[in-house]
């Protein structure tokens, strides 16, 4: 079984897109795993039914004891975080500002305050319309510790695909280089950088691929819209050649991508022309190059 991440250094650059189009072409061989949790959007394109939920507990959160509460306000004091606040002459805590230190529990003279786990979220595994299944996630409104949550989607998506025999599992990772990013990389043996030919997306793509090599994997790479400034593109070909970075395509700029999303299909579903022949040559090369 091989890892397959799809990272890119900047949002918007069509990640997610060309990611769930390798996952229609690999069809039952592959097992999908949308590990970008802050922003999870493959469903909208995968058709998922989800056929197992389970809540995510990460992290802590304090709560106020109120019939022990003698309304000191010690907790207040010292919380850093500006956490607790006094509505209707109670001292609460409100869980978006908590960081769970337990600094409030710790001076309390009443004991009146315990640190609670933290829903941070929930994960899924679902049925898709390609005949295969995929792990994905949603991470509660203003939570942390997404790396976490990653690493749960990803762990059940190689578990999966090891009982499944699958050939190949797909992730989609988060934009940037963060501890999403850092997440899913762990364990791939190959990465599908995503960028576009824009100032901050060659900036992004140096970026991203600094926290790739640090890792030692191998590297790929598709420019999208490569049409829209060749000056740039240009620029982008010349440093995939100058840190030996396969150059796995370039894909003019199409507003079937958009149409596509519109009618929750991949590209390579709606588009029988020559992107879609693009991406699945590219995707016959990826499978070439992990092998």
């Amino acid at each position: 079984m091989k890892e397959i991440v799809v990272i890119s250094g900047k949002g918007g650059t069509g990640k997610t897109s060309l990611t769930a189009s390798f996952a229609y072409l690999g069809g039952k061989d592959v097992i999908v795993a949308d590990c970008d949790v802050d922003a999870a959007d493959m469903h909208m394109l995968l058709e998922p039914d989800f056929e197992k939920a389970e809540d995510f507990y990460s992290g802590e959160v304090a709560f106020v004891i109120q019939e022990d509460c003698i309304r000191c306000g010690k907790c207040k004091d010292v919380c850093r975080f500006d956490a607790i606040p006094i509505i209707n002459n109670q001292y609460v805590v409100d869980p978006l500002n908590c960081e769970g230190c337990g600094y409030c529990a710790r001076v309390c003279p009443t004991r009146a305050i315990e640190n609670n786990s933290l829903k941070a979220g929930q994960w899924f595994v679902s049925n898709i319309k390609t005949g295969s299944i995929m792990v994905h996630a949603r991470l509660s409104i203003g939570a942390d510790n997404s790396g976490k949550l990653v690493a749960k989607v990803k762990n059940e998506a190689k578990s999966l695909a090891q009982k499944e025999e699958k050939d190949y599992v797909i992730v989609d990772g988060s934009p940037g280089v963060g501890c999403p990013v850092v997440s899913s990389l762990s364990g791939a043996a190959f990465v599908v950088l995503v960028t576009e030919p824009t100032v901050s997306g060659l900036h992004d793509l140096k970026r991203v691929f600094e926290l790739v090599h640090k890792f030692n994997i191998k590297a790929g790479c598709i420019i999208n819209k490569s049409d829209i400034n060749t000056g740039v593109t240009a620029e982008i070909e010349s440093f995939l050649r100058k840190e030996n970075i396969v150059h796995l395509c370039n894909l003019p700029y199409d507003e079937s991508f958009t149409k596509a999303m519109t009618n929750g299909q991949t590209i390579v579903e709606y588009d029988n022309n020559h992107l879609a022949e693009i991406i699945s040559d590219t995707w016959e090369k990826v499978k070439e190059i992990v092998q």
